[in-house]
């Protein structure tokens, strides 16, 4: 039975210590929408978005006043584009078309983004895969709501370096077209090993193929609730650290599963998952970073970074599974330099570097995020990157990411203003040494000898 005190206790969560429903995330399928063209399949695709979606930002919107939770996002997933129009689709404005529609749907239900303008090539790309790949930067450039992601690797496949270098070119071109906007069409632009097909987060969320025809998933962010936790057992020892981690994780979902089970009454929609991530905003005290410095680093880059961020990450898991049967998606700790307020900092005043976020990465719940870098870094050096954190997702059978912004006319010491969730962020600099000559070989990297288990 609820008691007075732990109602309480969520009131000061939401009041004080920044606690919210990041998203509340509808993914339907697309697949029987397409049709013998492409305007008779776009049709069918806005038909389908805003019936199912028609409700979801009023339900959301009441949900929230009802029980007195924040629902700050409502979102909209879709299956891969690239499989909606592998039959269709004969060039890449015929993608950027669907792109079009997407966000006519996303414009009309009225969520702040829709997700899935996406291709899954971890083994090889088709002529569809390609196509959507090479549509990107001109569908991000002529639309505002549409969210692009790319999955080259897996464990269990391998790494497709061929996807991995045209994307570097990829990332480039997307930054050229969008410079007006400091190259804000990379933040709607992700880069996947191993990406889940039931993350509501975005830019990276898609409705997975083997899916019900629509599933609501559920995004709760809670990083100053921790923090607020871990201030008040100071100088404790690790086992009351990560059980203090533990219990408030456990809270924080208990909320999520609360509002996931009645918006998917309301909707009639099945209940998919909880993604438990601790998301972070540019606001004060709703950092990932300040949970790292008060567990005790000086500033988030020191030495024992990447510890601290293991025991955030693995007692958030720990937590989160203990409150509901349906923890997915990504479900951990989250980096995004320009969305943390103390990840700016510690970036500014030289603390955190690129080689110390990819090192965080191995024990975190996405990749290098939300990251800008200098214009005239190189389509190989990005592509080198993206293999980089592919490589270690695949290596370490995780998800790992990259969604990296070269600034368009910025060089290291600028700064660049995203605005809103996305926050702003410092120029970091890049390795200048050239990795051309790996990047141009063609092919894949085959899965690791620990992939073979059947």
């Amino acid at each position: 039975m609820i008691n007075i005190f732990e109602v309480n206790e969520t009131n000061n969560m939401i009041e004080h210590e920044c606690l919210d429903v990041r998203t509340i995330t509808i993914g339907i399928n697309l697949l029987d929408c397409v049709r013998f063209d492409v305007k008779s399949t776009c049709d069918a695709i806005y038909d389908k978005i805003t019936r199912i979606a028609n409700d979801l930002v009023s339900t959301g919107n009441e949900i929230g006043k009802e029980y007195g939770v924040p629902i700050v996002n409502k979102r909209i997933s879709v299956t891969p584009i690239a499989l909606v129009g592998s039959s269709i689709c004969k060039t890449t404005e015929d993608f950027v078309e669907i792109a079009k529609t997407l966000n006519r749907a996303a414009i009309q239900v009225g969520v702040n983004f829709i997700g899935g303008y996406s291709a899954l090539c971890s083994k090889g790309m088709t002529k569809s895969d390609e196509l959507l790949i090479r549509s990107i930067p001109q569908a991000l450039a002529q639309t505002e709501y549409v969210c692009s992601s790319v999955n080259v690797g897996s464990t269990k496949t391998g790494m497709n370096m061929d996807a991995i270098r045209l994307l570097g070119t990829i990332v480039k071109e997307t930054a050229e077209l969008t410079k007006e906007q400091d190259s804000l069409g990379c933040a709607k632009l992700v880069v996947f090993c191993n990406a889940p097909d039931d993350n509501p987060f975005m830019a990276g969320a898609f409705h997975g193929v083997t899916e019900a025809d629509a599933i609501i998933n559920v995004g709760v962010s809670g990083p100053g609730v921790v923090k607020a936790a871990l201030t008040q057992c100071r100088g404790a020892n690790f086992e009351v650290l990560c059980e203090t981690i533990k219990k408030t994780a456990f809270k924080i979902t208990r909320v999520g599963q609360l509002v996931a089970q009645e918006a998917s009454r309301r909707l009639g929609i099945p209940f998919g998952i909880i993604d438990l991530s601790l998301a972070p905003t540019p606001a004060v005290g709703d950092s990932v970073a300040e949970i790292l410095e008060e567990i005790g680093l000086e500033k988030v880059g020191a030495p024992g970074t990447t510890a601290a961020l293991a025991l955030l990450n693995d007692q958030v898991k720990k937590g989160g599974v203990m409150a509901s049967s349906y923890v997915g998606g990504l479900s951990g700790a989250f980096i995004p330099v320009s969305e943390d307020h103390g990840m700016i900092e510690a970036a500014q005043c030289g603390a955190l570097t690129l080689e110390k976020l990819e090192a965080m990465t191995c024990v975190c719940s996405v990749g290098l995020d939300m990251i800008a870098i200098p214009g005239d870094t190189t389509a190989a050096t990005i592509s080198g990157i993206i293999a980089d954190e592919a490589a270690i997702g695949m290596v370490n059978q995780k998800t790992t990411a990259v969604r990296i912004i070269p600034v368009v006319g910025k060089g290291v010491g600028d700064t660049v203003e995203f605005g809103g969730l996305l926050g702003y962020a410092p120029v970091m600099p890049v390795n200048q040494y050239s990795c051309e000559k790996f990047i141009s070989r063609e092919g894949r990297i085959p899965a690791p000898i620990h992939s073979f288990k059947n």
